[in-house]
């Protein structure tokens, strides 16, 4: 199967130099997470923090739980895992081709301490839910103020 890149673009010089100038940019930078430049990682992310927690939700669609790798080191969360191509057919052939399989792995700095042993994970309609609990020390305290 041979994939045809699929390009609509001007094709006067100064376009052309353009176009071409993007195209170098990004086979250099390619991999790394560049929003700057319409690049987006995958999966995508919301981190939510909340006063004894963190919540993290990564979008996984096509993703089973068995295919996903959450760690934890210091204060990085590391998911990884792959996406597996599940209805391949080898007789077509394809011209362009917008499906992402593969391996992937975000990295995540996680803002304070969490308890490791307290982590949970579920998968559920391609939604990946981490709650994170934030240890004793992390977490805030409220002092009343006596007048």
């Amino acid at each position: 199967m041979a994939l045809v890149p699929f390009n609509k673009r001007e094709r006067n010089g100064l376009a052309r130099l353009h176009n071409e100038m993007d195209d170098l940019f990004d086979s250099f930078f390619r991999g790394l997470d560049r929003p700057f430049a319409g690049y987006k990682a995958w999966p995508a992310i919301d981190v939510a923090e909340e006063e004894d927690s963190i919540t993290v939700r990564a979008e996984v669609p096509g993703c089973k739980a068995e295919d996903i790798e959450i760690s934890v080191y210091g204060n990085k969360l590391i998911i990884s895992g792959e996406k597996k191509l599940t209805d391949e057919k080898k007789e077509k052939g394809y011209y362009h081709v917008e499906s992402t399989y593969g391996s992937f792995r975000r990295e995540l700095a996680l803002p304070t301490d969490v308890e490791q042993d307290k982590i949970e994970a579920e998968c559920k309609d391609g939604v990946l839910s981490i709650t994170l609990p934030k240890a004793a020390k992390a977490r805030t305290v409220k002092v009343k103020v006596k007048g």
